[in-house]
């Protein structure tokens, strides 16, 4: 079936949310079978969803990168974005709560609340977008609606409201009650009857109306005065105060299902169809000038087109796909539109709907619409499309930073510039995902939100590009230094038939506290001819590059140029160098060196509970805390400094400290002068490695 377009209020964009194996995935699968957009069900054990088609995510039976697929309903259009569930992946639902309308949270009916339902939650609260929660599951040992409901209600609050009641549980889950319209549907295969509410569900169905006339009431003013003067709502009434409530974000209602039964999925369809806010339903379109003034425009075909680009996907052979939402005004194939945060045109000439890992392909498209574009030249992730003539700069998705890095290496010689090159791509398609290279240790290193995310990069890399990358941790960037003066000298000398070698010079070392390296000459007359002295400058310079204690750069030297003698044939610049490298070895070694650590500055925030277990393990990396303050939401900012070495594994130590609750971020503050001990350590193992390499 050809996709029709859809009129802005005809348009509904949902994410799906949840922690990891809460049943997302067979939700879409079931939304898409139902909606006749697929024509079997996707099982994610059998590997065959439409949702997660990358072999990684089908050999690990999790999401790992959004899943996106249209489908339409009673006359409206559904952009489903199913996302991923385990943290590593949490950028992929950030992305996708940027560009929806509404989340919908999965929830499992014997798991309840886990710590990924409360995270994805939050975001969806952060990016203010309207929620509706799911109960999955009901047809599972176990599973218990009133259980879950009541976790629900104490963990986000009187907003929660049961909009279903199930009929039955585990095997015996047979159907729904409708709070709201007070009538029961019962599942049996493909068909839906629609019968009374049973008896012993009626007592509860009257008390949660009660309650849902209250939060309906508030809604709106109109309703208010309506509500305190008669003390009831007609249904329209109610129904009209549901729906402005879930759309502000005041009600969230629950919903039951069993998804890989596909009982309670239509039902829950039905609702979407009913209270979710279609992109009209938010209000004005704001963003910036380009010159950060605030503006805002009506939403509608006639407006000036306005998208932004909130994902990329490499793919080897279709080359780089740009999936953006647009905002506002239409945009037809062949367009040229503006990239506003590049500066830059671009035509848009290849446009598709994006079903999971296929696409259509479209000649237009309008408000609400996700689309995905090939072949853009200029447009990453976060850009903002527009016209030249009124641009409007959107709020780009808030990507967390990568908080857990490795070195890469290449499996085989000479892969280097094929690993480099498909890293590249891959941070280019990942917001999360960055790649550089160390100037002081030399390492490519990467990083990512985990162990998982940085795994699942490096067997992308092998599948897509073809090249293997062995993982290590990296090396410290430490430095060396002094901390006294001293002088060396030392005479280079060599003659073996022909011409000879000699250089000869005498320096002293001092340390320099505001800057890198100072060379100062104070030749009298011509001990030195003024052509050589640059080349002691020179040596001095490369041993420092290389490191005299433990092959780290030094830093902070103020080198003077004393004395020294020459030969008239055979002195060379060569010459020089050399006894240059050698008087600054001797010098150095003399002057108390010291190894300098790389100290990092830590933002922690955690859950009150977890705080004393991560301030004493704070301690036991040697860190500092500078102050702690409370967020008002139950949580800690803890502000903190600590070595580098010390925290090469801090994102899987704080997840497993705080079951995934405590998040941080970390920068490079300043080097400060390792320990005795953490130095010895250092300066014994560059000692072995030297060893080995020369043997």
């Amino acid at each position: 079936m050809g996709l029709r377009r859809f009129a802005v209020e005809k348009v509904r964009n949902l994410a799906l949310i949840a922690h990891s194996g809460a049943g997302k995935t067979s939700l879409a699968e079931a939304m898409l079978f139902n909606a006749g957009a697929t024509d079997r069900l996707g099982r994610v054990d059998e590997g065959n969803t439409i949702m997660d088609f990358d072999p990684e995510e089908i050999r690990r039976k999790v999401s790992i990168s959004m899943g996106i697929a249209p489908l339409e309903w009673k006359g409206l259009k559904f952009n489903l974005l199913d996302t991923p569930g385990y943290f590593d992946f949490v950028g992929e639902v950030k992305a996708a709560l940027r560009v929806v309308e509404t989340a919908v949270l999965v929830i499992d009916a014997v798991g309840g609340v886990e710590v990924g339902s409360e995270l994805t939650y939050q975001h969806a609260v952060d990016a203010g977008v309207s929620r509706m929660i799911v109960v999955n599951k009901m047809d599972r040992e176990n599973a218990n609606f009133q259980k879950a409901l009541g976790a629900l209600e104490s963990t986000f609050g009187r907003a929660v409201v049961p909009f279903q009641l199930p009929i039955g549980a585990e095997a015996s889950f047979s159907g729904v009650v409708d709070v709201v319209a007070q009538k029961a549907y019962v599942f049996s295969g493909k068909n839906v009857k629609e019968e009374a509410v049973p008896g012993d569900l009626a007592g509860q169905v009257a008390e949660i109306r009660e309650k849902m006339m209250e939060l309906a009431a508030e809604a709106d003013d109109e309703l208010t005065m309506k509500f305190l003067e008669e003390g009831e709502l007609s249904q329209e009434e109610l129904e009209r105060g549901l729906r402005l409530g879930v759309h502000k974000g005041d009600i969230v209602p629950v919903l039951v299902a069993a998804a890989t039964k596909n009982i309670g999925v239509t039902t829950l369809m039905d609702a979407i169809a009913t209270y979710a806010p279609s992109p009209a339903d938010r209000g004005e379109l704001v963003g910036q000038t380009p010159d950060g003034e605030p503006v805002s425009r009506p939403i509608g075909d006639d407006q000036p087109f306005s998208a932004l680009v909130f994902k990329t996907t490499a793919d080897p052979f279709v080359g780089r796909m740009t999936i953006m939402r647009i905002f506002n005004g239409k945009v037809t194939n062949d367009q040229t539109v503006y990239n506003i945060t590049r500066g830059r045109s671009e035509k848009l000439s290849h446009m598709f709907i994006p079903k999971g890992k296929a696409q259509e392909q479209v000649t237009e498209a309008g408000p609400g619409d996700i689309i995905a574009v090939a072949k853009l030249s200029v447009t990453q992730t976060n850009d903002s499309l527009g016209e030249e003539a009124r641009p409007m700069v959107l709020e780009p998705v808030a990507f967390p930073a990568p908080v857990y890095s490795v070195a890469v290496y290449p499996k085989a010689k000479g892969d280097e510039e094929k690993i480099g090159s498909g890293l590249q791509r891959l941070a280019e398609e990942d917001a999360t995902f960055t790649v550089q290279r160390d100037p002081v240790t030399a390492e490519i290193i990467i990083s990512g939100l985990g162990e998982t995310h940085v795994d699942v990069m490096v067997e992308r890399l092998k599948r897509k590009f073809g090249a293997e990358a062995v993982l290590s941790e990296p090396k410290v960037a430490y430095k060396e230094t002094i901390r006294g003066k001293a002088q060396g000298e030392y005479k280079h000398k060599k003659q073996s038939g022909g011409r000879g070698q000699y250089g000869h010079c005498k320096i002293e070392i001092e340390p320099l506290f505001d800057g890198e390296y100072e060379f100062v000459d104070k030749i009298f007359a011509g001990a030195i001819p003024l052509n050589y002295r640059p080349a002691v400058d020179k040596g001095v310079q490369e041993t420092m590059a290389e490191g005299v204690l433990a092959g780290y750069p030094v830093t902070g030297i103020r080198c003077t140029l004393l004395d020294g003698s020459y030969h008239d044939v055979d002195s060379s610049e060569m010459a020089f160098k050399i006894a240059a490298r050698n008087a600054f070895k001797i010098a150095f070694m003399n002057a108390k060196p010291v190894l300098l650590e790389p100290i990092m500055r830590l933002e922690v925030i955690v859950p009150e509970s977890y705080m004393g277990d991560i301030m004493g393990d704070l301690n036991k990396k040697r860190g500092r805390i500078a102050g702690m303050e409370p967020t008002g939401d139950g949580k800690q900012i803890i502000r903190a400094s600590a070595p580098l070495a010390e925290l090469r594994r801090y994102a899987i130590d704080l997840r497993s400290m705080t079951q995934g609750r405590g998040q941080f971020t970390m920068e490079f503050d300043h080097y400060e002068e390792a320990p005795a001990q953490v130095a010895k350590a250092v300066i014994e193992a560059a000692a072995a490695n030297r060893k080995e390499d020369s043997e």
